[in-house]
């Protein structure tokens, strides 16, 4: 096992995407010595299990900014890391987004105005306009249906291994197969990390532990209120091709919100995008795909996708979510322990926001300004009652 330096400026907990763009961040900005641990690899945990859709549509205002801020560094990726040789695997094919009349085609409608308000381009297509953008689909059941010209998927272990690198190259020090084990909290303040390989000295903490924050709160003595929920994803080969020129696809009118992408430029990446099976404890390893839940999926999908009812199963496989009671992420200090940031609850967001969230934990950290408010996403939205409900129900479009 490595052994870990005796001290640090600044300790990140998780070397997932979060972790990784706010390890890049810190060194960046000027953090001093930085270490991040992590009990696997980098980039392997929850990240590995991503679909990678990038978009800025949500109807959480703050989301919108940060999906927004987000999306800038994905398109100009190898540019802002500084390498030319670094990757997202971006993918710009543009996303739809259909609604069937009522509550979600007013929240939709709210929705597309709020990103053209923030200069985000934006259209309102017909189903024929759309059609021609996805002609696989029907679409004519749609009430209203929006286009986000700039937006599309790209792959989340190899921002997260890009991320590591140039953080790397600016002196971060990667610890993979060394779990955080406690926190030496002393006086109400931060001392140190505890590790199976040793303690680390530092003052600040910043944990992106997603499904296994429940550990953070327990070494802090606060109760989080986060549940891990596994997802199921499957990868469609229907009788023609799903290309990567078409776009990602989010039907507000199905039974379980789908979205769908290109997958491999030939077959179709679809998954619910609504509560999943919540665990008892959490696990990234591979659930359970029952065939009646393939079945009712391939329903879904066949209604929406003519002639895709004998769609064949081409593979399947299962990602585990962060989730908060209000479907949004917790970011910034915990209450009661100085030199203590935490993110987590990202619940199917966390890629789409990874480099403004970075951005905005290491500023944290750093007693910065923050490029993004984060007071809506504080810890002490819960008792509050100020929950970041999305218009489109409980689940992962917000």
């Amino acid at each position: 096992m490595t052994l870990p330096p005796p001290s640090a400026d600044v300790v990140v907990i998780g070397a997932g995407v979060i972790g990784c763009s706010t390890a890049w961040h810190l060194a960046r900005l000027g953090a001093g010595r930085v270490v991040v641990l992590d009990r696997g690899r980098i980039g392997e945990g929850t990240s590995a299990m991503s679909s990678g859709i990038l978009r800025t549509h949500y109807s959480v205002p703050g989301n919108v900014e940060l999906a927004q801020r987000s999306w800038r560094f994905f398109e100009h990726f190898a540019q802002e890391l500084g390498d030319d040789e670094a990757s997202a695997g971006l993918v710009k094919c543009g996303y739809l987004i259909a609604a069937p009349a009522g509550e979600k085609c007013e929240a939709l409608d709210a929705a597309l105005a709020a990103q053209a308000a923030r200069g985000i381009a934006v259209q309102r297509l017909s189903a024929q306009e759309a059609r021609e953008l996805l002609p696989i689909a029907r679409l004519d059941d749609a009430a209203l249906i929006g286009h986000e010209p700039d937006a599309g998927y790209a792959d989340a272990t190899l921002t997260a291994t890009s991320l590591a690198r140039a953080a790397r190259r600016l002196g971060v020090h990667f610890l993979e197969g060394v779990a955080a084990e406690g926190l030496v909290i002393e006086g109400h303040r931060v001392r140190g990390v505890l590790t199976a390989a040793g303690r680390i000295g530092t003052a600040m903490v910043v944990s992106a532990q997603n499904i296994w924050a429940h550990e953070l709160g327990r070494w802090a003595g606060i109760a989080l209120p986060l549940v891990a929920e596994r997802h199921r994803v499957l990868a469609l080969a229907g009788p023609g091709a799903y290309t990567s020129a078409m776009p990602v696809f989010k039907d507000l009118a199905s039974p379980g919100m789908l979205y769908t992408r290109s997958y491999g430029r030939t077959q179709m990446l679809v998954s619910e995008g609504t509560a999943g099976e919540v665990l008892a404890v959490p696990d990234t390893a591979q659930g359970d795909v029952s065939m009646d839940l393939v079945a009712d999926i391939g329903a879904q999908v066949a209604a929406r996708f003519p002639g895709w009812e004998e769609a064949a199963l081409a593979s399947s496989w299962t990602g585990v979510y962060d989730v908060t009671p209000d479907w949004n992420p917790v970011l910034g200090p915990l209450p009661g322990i100085e030199g203590l940031v935490a993110a987590f609850g990202f619940s199917g967001h966390g890629f789409k926001l990874s480099p403004a969230i970075g951005e905005l934990l290491a500023q944290t950290a750093l007693g910065l300004p923050t490029a993004v408010p984060l007071q809506t996403y504080a810890f002490e939205r819960f008792a509050a009652g100020r929950l970041l409900r999305g218009r489109y129900g409980a689940g992962a479009v917000s």
